[in-house]
């Protein structure tokens, strides 16, 4: 009995030594993961919103009133040309996909055009959903207009609001959508003067 008392001691004392550890790199690291994850959403918001020079996040007061009503709505920033001109919106979304959450963020115009999309998070299938974010797919969405819902179709889109979904990734290709259409939505009530 003193043998077994003796190695669960041990196995305790690794363990908590091993926790430590972990939660010391953990703080030691998040600041640093916070970083690199505003970076990537600056660069794409720059892709989705080429018009844009500079970005600035919404009004917190307007911003906060926006997520209340729609939880799904991550952030929203204003772009702005060289010379200071509002120029449109990216909109970060997230949309339940196959295997979780699929972040998105959408530019669009003041001109009513989708000026691109760009998947930056996703936990979906490796050569299926994880397709979702192949140029192939995401410039299906590019130049629509705002003014209609965007639908899925399995098979060639027929009309304007149609995006063909990728091959076995239907419910990736709907979440993807279903964030823009949120984004559309978003601007159509709340951001188009």
């Amino acid at each position: 009995m003193g043998d077994i008392l003796k190695l669960g001691l041990i196995l305790l004392l690794i363990t908590s030594i091993t926790a430590l550890v972990l939660g010391y790199a953990n703080d030691m690291t998040k600041d640093v993961i916070v970083n690199v994850e505003n970076q990537a959403s600056e660069v794409a918001r720059k892709e989705v919103l080429p018009l844009a020079e500079s970005f600035k996040s919404l009004d917190k007061e307007i911003l906060n009133k926006i997520i209340n009503e729609n939880p799904n709505i991550k952030e929203i920033y204003s772009g702005y040309s060289e010379n200071g001109d509002l120029v449109g919106y990216t909109i970060k979304t997230a949309t339940p996909g196959y295997g979780g959450d699929v972040e998105v963020i959408t530019g669009i115009s003041l001109e009513n055009k989708i000026t691109g999309i760009k998947v930056v998070s996703h936990k979906e299938t490796p050569g299926l959903g994880a397709n979702a974010t192949q140029p192939k797919f995401q410039n299906q969405f590019k130049d629509k207009s705002v003014s209609k819902e965007l639908e899925v179709v399995k098979g060639s889109p027929s009309s304007e609001n149609e995006i063909q979904a990728l091959t076995g990734a239907t419910i990736t290709s709907k979440a993807v959508t279903k964030g823009v259409n949120l984004a559309r939505e978003i601007f159509i009530n709340n951001l188009a003067k």
